[in-house]
């Protein structure tokens, strides 16, 4: 069973900067593919970002050129690096890890982007 811990969550003023991590456990790391969603109260949860097991990568249009993810095979983590931070990237965030069959989802980590 895969165990997903996120972890960096915070209060950050607008245009600021946030690194969120993402341990996993329970499972071979390197195979699965590794995402971010956000969510809000009442909203759906919305898609960020991917990384696939070979490491390539891709972006929600509302996140791009300012979030980047990126993993640490050897350490099980994957991380979500946030620059140029605005209001309505205030959500919980969540990491959802994917394998043949299955998904797996962490418990969230809240960020709030607020001056």
């Amino acid at each position: 069973q895969v165990q997903l811990v996120e972890s960096g969550g915070g209060l950050v003023q607008p245009g600021g900067s946030m690194r969120l991590s993402c341990a996993a456990s329970g499972m071979i790391f390197s195979i699965l593919n590794m995402n971010w969603y956000r969510q809000n109260p009442g909203k759906q949860r919305e898609w960020v970002a991917l990384i696939t097991s070979g490491s390539s990568v891709n972006y929600a249009d509302s996140v791009k050129d300012r979030f980047t993810i990126s993993r640490d095979n050897a350490k099980s983590t994957v991380y979500l690096s946030m620059n140029s931070l605005k209001p309505e990237d205030t959500a919980v965030y969540y990491c959802y890890a994917v394998k043949p069959g299955a998904g797996y989802w962490g418990q969230g980590t809240q960020v709030t982007v607020s001056s």
